[in-house]
């Protein structure tokens, strides 16, 4: 079982059930916890998920096939919409050894992020509010005043407002390094700007959230129809508990309606690599699927 948010013509945002290649319309069952994520988040802080949706009858609800909803977004036909509707996008830093040695290597401070790997408390950051993320097939953006710029593959945690971890997606942190580089005081420059932050294509509900999943994830990147960049990585190769990371994000903080937190990438494309207009650029994270966005110089 999959969740995804989708757009229909007339209708609007809708939460989907996606099972055997088709999506099934969960808000035409009129439940109100299944009318958004975030009334879904809300209810399951006292039921699984998996017990909010199954005694729903699906064989009366409409059906769309997957594949007409996987397509970039357009007003006058129906596609997916990223995996997030009122909850504010979060982010961790510096999980995986590559990333922090990455980090390292771009900054002027760098012993900053040495201690940040070894420490108990980790980097949480602001990324984006809802409203700001771009979802499956819709397109990235390049700072016009920054010189490189890469991807930065992720699994992302959705939690709920008892930031227990409800679900995975996979994520694309869009990040400006040379601008983060020049001082760490500049990071939410480097990392929040239009359309930096993608999520999707659906949503895995988690079945424990205690421990690590050890997922693959690979990133591949495309230009002009050929390959320019491809690498892989695994969760299990992470320096964080998954449950902490989501902990540490509800200390003396709230979510109503539930947040959505990156983990920190294992994939980080070398100095001479820069993203550039018109590159095509896919993540695929195990048993989630994969999120696919073309690159656009702002």
């Amino acid at each position: 079982m999959m969740l995804c948010r989708f757009y229909l013509p007339n209708q609007g945002a809708r939460v989907g059930l996606l099972r055997d290649g088709w999506v099934y319309d969960l808000t035409a069952s009129g439940r109100p916890h299944l009318t958004t994520f975030a009334a879904l988040l809300q209810m399951s802080v006292t039921q699984p998920i998996s017990a909010l949706i199954q005694d729903v009858d699906l064989g009366c609800l409409p059906t769309l096939a997957y594949r007409e909803l996987d397509r970039a977004p357009g007003a006058g036909h129906a596609y997916l919409l990223p995996p997030v509707d009122r909850q504010e996008v979060w982010a961790a830093g510096v999980t995986y050894a590559w990333s922090r040695e990455a980090r390292v290597r771009e900054a002027r401070a760098k012993e900053i992020y040495v201690r940040v790997y070894e420490a108990d408390r980790p980097e949480l950051f602001f990324k984006a509010l809802a409203e700001k993320v771009v979802g499956p097939n819709d397109w990235i953006g390049l700072r016009g005043d920054s010189r490189w710029n890469v991807p930065e593959p992720e699994l992302a945690l959705l939690v709920n407002p008892a930031c227990h971890i409800v679900g995975y997606t996979v994520a694309n942190d869009v990040s400006s390094r040379d601008i983060e580089g020049e001082n760490p005081l500049y990071l939410p420059q480097a990392k929040i700007y239009r359309h930096s932050c993608a999520l999707g294509p659906v949503v895995t509900p988690a079945d424990e959230a205690t421990d690590n999943p050890n997922l693959g994830i690979r990133l591949s990147i495309t230009r002009a129809g050929e390959r320019v960049f491809a690498a892989e990585t695994s969760t299990g190769r992470m320096n964080r508990r998954l449950d902490d990371l989501a902990a540490y994000l509800g200390h003396y903080n709230d979510f109503p309606y539930g947040a959505c937190l990156l983990t920190g990438t294992g994939i980080v494309p070398g100095d001479d690599f820069t993203l550039q207009d018109g590159d095509a650029v896919a993540i695929e994270i195990d048993r989630i699927g994969v999120l696919r966005n073309t690159v656009h110089q702002m």
